[in-house]
């Protein structure tokens, strides 16, 4: 059974879901007869100018148009959900920044058969860590510290490699009429959007390795983000 993802590591909710279909698929019995494949998805790609420059609140704020009030509810709710997940979430830290080139390098370490490490680490250095993630001296030490070449990493980076392989991923989640992530496309048959909790992935897993008819009834439009901003 293969299973598609497309996340954006600027995406706490995509951090959230993450978390919650890995717990689901280490509990089910044919976890090992499961592939998984993470696809790039951008947010903002018109952030690059301020990339790296600002936290993550005064993003919220300038260009997702969030309140005060707004911001602190928002923050406070996704301590919460974070903490259910497993996540410690530092906003106060959280760096915004474009994840165009981040995306790149998640493509690389599926070479190395680590996109799920990249992943993870990512989301990490971003949420957790307070790293600019945009960063080509930080990617580059990520890309080393999980055993993948840094002197491949960093031409991969600076150059157009695997800038093709992105733009498709973004195309195909266009075609496919994506529009929020975290999305999840189970076999091409069916999908599970927006952080769900465990049981729901458990559901999703189950009734598509039994190639069942799958009703997600409990899928909504919350807890994903889209090119307007985040929702709880």
């Amino acid at each position: 059974m293969k299973i598609q993802v497309w996340s954006d590591i600027m995406c706490p909710f995509c951090y959230i879901a993450k978390k919650n279909f890995e717990k689901a698929l280490d509990n089910s019995p044919f976890k090992n007869q499961v592939e998984v494949e993470w696809k790039s998805f951008q947010l903002d790609p018109d952030l690059k100018d301020n990339s790296g420059k600002i936290s993550i609140s005064e993003y919220l704020m300038n260009r997702k148009g969030f309140s005060e009030a707004q911001l602190k509810q928002f923050q406070q709710q996704l301590k919460e959900m974070g903490k259910v997940a497993g996540i410690t979430f530092n906003q106060d830290t959280t760096i915004a920044a474009e994840t165009f080139t981040a995306h790149k390098l998640l493509h690389l370490a599926k070479e190395y058969n680590k996109a799920d490490a990249m992943e993870e680490a990512l989301f990490e250095a971003h949420f957790v860590n307070g790293k600019n993630i945009a960063d080509l001296e930080f990617l580059v030490s990520l890309a080393e510290k999980l055993g993948i070449d840094k002197e491949k990493a960093r031409k991969i980076l600076t150059e157009d490699d695997y800038d093709y392989e992105v733009n498709q991923d973004i195309m195909e989640a266009k075609n496919l009429g994506i529009s929020g992530v975290p999305y999840y496309l189970l076999d091409n048959k069916y999908a599970v959007s927006g952080a769900q909790p465990v049981e729901l992935f458990v559901k999703a897993l189950t009734q598509t390795y039994q190639e069942s008819i799958v009703n997600l009834s409990q899928e909504s439009d919350d807890n994903m983000c889209g090119i307007d901003g985040c929702s709880i």
